[in-house]
């Protein structure tokens, strides 16, 4: 063989060697002792393979937040009904997926769950309570002292450590719940920054969530000092106010708050990965975005806001401009690609969940359109031989479908019965929509804004509402409710699991939420 190919084969293993880990890592024990890991493991042993061996080279973990079956059902008849046709005929690009379960997303200690809590089950194989991120329930929410021992390792750090890339994209801050379950260990979800840890949490040296995703490397290295990894390669979302210092340095032209940074600590965390990985690209607009050459980037951070990014539909209003959901999953499959060991993707449809909040089906359904495109994107750039693909929600909203509207009836529309022309309408005299939610903020006539919390500066207006000269199509309408609250809240029902490719015929069924670590754990290469 000549020597010029000797040498590229030489050059071509060293390269392979730095994305693979040294020594044996195994999960601490209390995780593969916990009643909730050996219970899913055990359930997940009795369920058929229908494959039996084949492994994943690649995992995308699609997470809807706040999106539950109602959810699906009503963007998959919008997205129908935008295309011209009745609505309910039409499927969503996951809905096709060869197999699909349920998944229970209680809480330890909740009946009805928050994300931090079930997305610290999908991702670690244990449930664990409300409120806390990538550790156990032998944890007292809000207590720095209680954590150690306690903590969980999630699927993205075992693809760390087995020489993997890997990476998360959110509409949501990076530093929120879902993604943050991904890297961190906090017992206060909320603790996103150093001016959110109160005094007890700072003098016992706890860490703050932002702080704790550019020191993942170090951290990681340090509770297992047999690996040697090189870190998260993509970083895709908003928050950038929970990495910068409180001083008006910070500024961002792109954002209206006095101040863009949080911190009272006075540390510049984009700086600091900077300086960490002085080959790695930090952007955070539309341009910088597309300026990005995933063959010749090795790390991506992105921070595109000062704090959640904009609702699909209200993303046109945003200045410097933002990717959106299935152009950063387009982007973040290119770059992990470039490692022949394979990659570990969480893509995170977060504002979802927020639209629900706000009371705004139109924002929560539009966003659930373009969770579906970035699901059909990452069909399109991967292989479903080897990339295992699962779609699933943390949790529902009391979010209904009611009355008996005829067919192709608009999703956001008025209840008009079969074979009527004009709204039917209630006991009271007035017409009413398919669309409603069981308590929150309660009816908005917003006209065309197309930012769902602009709710928030109102107070609550429940109860009916004399719908008649009120067009419930329109971006700005906020369903009617029931109950009065600040904001809406999740429901407690089942959610669908959907799931392509080596190993997904073990999501069908009824399941614990903690399975899906399980699943992805038997066929990924960690």
């Amino acid at each position: 063989m000549p020597k010029k190919s000797l040498f590229l084969i030489a050059i071509a293993l060293i390269v392979t060697s730095l994305h693979a880990y040294s020594g044996e890592v195994n999960l601490p024990e209390h995780q593969t002792n916990n009643p909730w890991f050996q219970d899913a493991a055990a359930k997940l042993a009795e369920k058929p393979v229908f494959e039996p061996g084949k492994k994943a080279k690649n995992i995308i973990l699609f997470v809807g937040d706040g999106m539950g079956v109602s959810t699906i059902t009503a963007a998959r008849i919008l997205d129908g009904q935008n295309k011209g046709l009745p609505g309910e005929e039409n499927s969503l690009s996951f809905e096709a997926f060869p197999f699909t379960g349920l998944s229970k997303t209680y809480n330890v200690d909740a009946q009805t769950p928050d994300s931090a809590g079930t997305m610290t089950a999908i991702i670690t194989g244990v449930k664990t309570d409300a409120g806390i991120i990538g550790i156990d329930e032998d944890v007292t929410r809000g207590d720095c002292t209680s954590v150690s021992g306690n903590e969980l390792v999630s699927a993205l750090e075992l693809a760390e450590m087995a020489g993997q890339s890997t990476g998360f994209v959110t509409t949501t801050r990076v530093t929120h719940a879902t993604p943050a379950a991904t890297y961190a260990k906090s017992p206060e979800r909320n603790w996103e920054d150093s001016a959110d840890l109160p005094a007890d949490a700072v003098a016992a040296g706890c860490e703050d969530i932002a702080s704790q995703l550019v020191s993942f490397e170090q951290r990681l290295e340090q509770r297992y000092p047999t690996v040697d990894i090189d870190g998260i390669e993509v970083m895709m979302g908003g928050g950038r106010r929970h990495f910068l210092p409180n001083q008006p340095a910070s500024d961002n032209e792109d954002e209206k708050s006095l101040f863009t940074g949080d911190r009272n600590d006075q540390r510049n965390l984009i700086d600091e990965w900077q300086a960490q990985y002085p080959g790695g690209h930090y952007i955070e607009n539309q341009a910088g975005f597309d300026a990005v050459n995933p063959a010749e980037t090795q790390k991506l951070l992105a921070l595109f806001e000062d704090s959640h990014m904009h609702y699909e539909a209200d993303r046109g209003n945003d200045d410097a401009g933002e990717p959106s959901l299935s152009e950063m999953t387009a982007k973040a499959i290119d770059i992990l690609d470039n490692n022949e060991n394979g990659f570990f993707l969480l893509v995170e449809g977060g504002r979802i969940d927020h639209a629900h909040h706000a009371g705004n089906a139109h924002n929560a359904l539009t966003d659930t359109i373009e969770f579906a495109r970035a699901v059909e994107i990452a069909l399109e750039n991967t292989n479903s031989e080897e990339t295992l693909i699962i779609v699933t929600a943390d949790h529902s909203h009391v979010f209904t479908m009611a009355g008996y509207p005829k067919r192709g009836n608009p999703i956001l529309g008025k209840v008009v019965n079969i074979g009527e022309q004009e709204p039917a309408v209630a006991e009271d005299g007035m017409p009413y929509t398919t669309l409603g939610y069981a308590n929150g903020l309660g009816f908005r006539d917003l006209g065309d804004e197309t930012d769902a919390d602009v709710a928030y500066t109102q107070p609550a207006n429940t109860g009916r509402h004399d719908l008649s000269h009120v067009d419930t199509e329109a971006k700005g309408y906020h369903q009617e409710v029931l109950v009065p609250l600040g904001s809406e809240t999740h429901g407690g029902e089942d959610v669908a699991i959907y799931a392509i490719g080596p190993g997904a015929s073990a999501v069908s069924g009824v399941n614990e939420q903690n399975l899906i670590f399980h699943v992805m754990r038997r066929v990924a290469p960690w």
